[in-house]
């Protein structure tokens, strides 16, 4: 059995949706995991905001303005009037619990229930619609297997033990729909999966049924080896190694994020990014295997800040970098690159939050430099220690571009360096010309 998720985009209106339907009819038995629609979470939080503030008029506003958008989606969805009415009904029941939930003391778990509904909703027009198909087609409740410890990771036990269940009791049919993204937590109540949301959800689910492979359709064609957005030409990579993805999607690639395909990569299970509007087109497939001697792509992540503490008295003294990095572990706040000198430490963070605390906290060892508007560029491949020539060949691509500091041999599958934010472009051409175009 093939895993199947479909993003927010991909189902985004009722052409979608059908398209989608088609993509997954017929062929051998899959497991499809659903995100909801685009700009449907947007605005369940924007309700949530609303209530936050007290504001329930303004808040049964927007509800009643997504409830005309659904209706909508309703009548261009279905043909046949059964399944006009079947829908119809129950986005009058899901609108009329969300009008309920307003009108109750808000709360963090009344919060999660109201965003929880945009996986609902798109889980059972999707149902709906392929039932209409004449297609084989199970709606299970990710609520029923998918949960979170106390400590808000997955309980990959339970959620193997359940699933497990739950489809040995509904044996028999073609397609199993589900919703990505939510999840119960230890307390019983609706929550989420928070890092890579419904990927997270389709690489567990993956790993817990042994699927043959998991599919995460998008609106691009897999991940390429540089940003498009700023490079001409650039390529769907073919092959990645698991390290290689998370170290791309950790530096700037968001068609993943860089944790939610753990759970395949420890199961052995193929990872295969798919483009919804170009299903022919061969995708980017992960897995555990490594190509040797390999340059794959190159990443940006942006809004980064640079840390640097000067402190010849301090820094070789005993237990120094412990209590610098205990400031950060402090206030939550992790650190992206690092590179120490004999008289200085220079760290990166792309989390500014708690700066001006972090830099309280560390002039007590020495003297601290922040610079803001930085970005990290990330080269990622096979540059483990024996490939000789790597490191030269990438630094001089950047031989044009004032670099603050560089990170290699941390990891063997990236060497990164940190750039002024108005230089991201630059780097990205000079990288992709002397990597890829030659």
């Amino acid at each position: 059995m093939k895993v199947m998720k479909f993003g927010g985009t991909s189902v985004g209106n009722p052409q979608r949706i059908q398209h989608v339907a088609k993509l997954i009819s017929g062929g051998d038995a899959k497991f499809v995991v659903l995100s909801a629609m685009s700009g449907t979470t947007n605005t369940l939080i924007e309700i949530c905001d609303y209530l936050a503030r007290d504001n329930r008029l303004g808040a049964g506003n927007i509800i009643s303005r997504l409830e005309q958008t659904y209706n909508e989606h309703v009548s261009h969805l279905y043909s046949k009037a059964e399944y006009k009415a079947k829908a119809g009904q129950f986005i009058s029941e899901t609108f009329n619990n969300l009008r309920k939930l307003s009108q109750m003391a808000y709360t963090i778990s009344i919060r999660r229930e109201i965003v929880s509904q945009g996986e609902i909703l798109s889980t059972h027009l999707m149902t709906y619609y392929l039932e209409e198909c004449d297609e084989s087609v199970c709606l299970l409740s990710a609520l029923d297997f998918m949960k979170i410890g106390a400590d808000r990771e997955p309980d990959e036990l339970f959620i193997s033990e359940k699933l497990r269940e739950i489809l040995k009791a509904h044996a028999g049919y073609n397609i199993y729909i589900t919703q990505g993204f939510i999840c119960r937590n230890v307390d019983g109540e609706t929550d989420n999966l928070q890092r890579g949301g419904s990927d997270y959800t389709a690489s567990l689910i993956g790993a817990a049924i042994g699927a043959e492979e998991i599919q995460i359709w998008t609106d691009i064609d897999g991940m390429h080896n540089n940003d498009p957005r700023y490079v001409e030409n650039t390529k769907p990579v073919k092959q990645l190694n698991f390290d290689e993805a998370a170290e791309l999607a950790y530096f700037g690639a968001k068609i993943l994020h860089p944790t939610c395909i753990l759970p395949a990569k420890f199961a052995s299970i193929p990872v295969r990014l798919l483009n919804t509007l170009d299903p022919e087109a061969e995708g980017t497939i992960i897995n555990n295997d490594m190509e040797q001697g390999k340059i794959k792509a190159i990443a940006a992540k942006d809004g980064i800040t640079a840390i640097r503490i000067c402190s010849s008295r301090m820094l070789l003294a005993s237990g120094f970098l412990s209590k610098v990095f205990d400031i950060f572990e402090h206030f939550k706040t992790s650190i992206d690159m690092i590179t120490t000198s004999e008289v200085g430490v220079s760290m990166s963070i792309d989390n500014p939050e708690h700066i001006n605390e972090i830099t309280h906290e560390l002039r007590k060892y020495g003297t601290v430099d922040i610079t803001n508007n930085m970005c990290i560029i990330c080269v990622v491949g096979d540059l483990r220690w024996g490939n000789v020539g790597y490191e030269s060949l990438i630094t001089d691509a950047m031989s044009e571009v004032p670099v603050r500091m560089i990170s290699y041999g941390g990891s063997p599958h990236n060497i990164s360096f940190l750039v002024k934010q108005e230089d991201k472009e630059k780097a990205l051409k000079a990288l992709s010309k002397k990597l890829f175009d030659n």
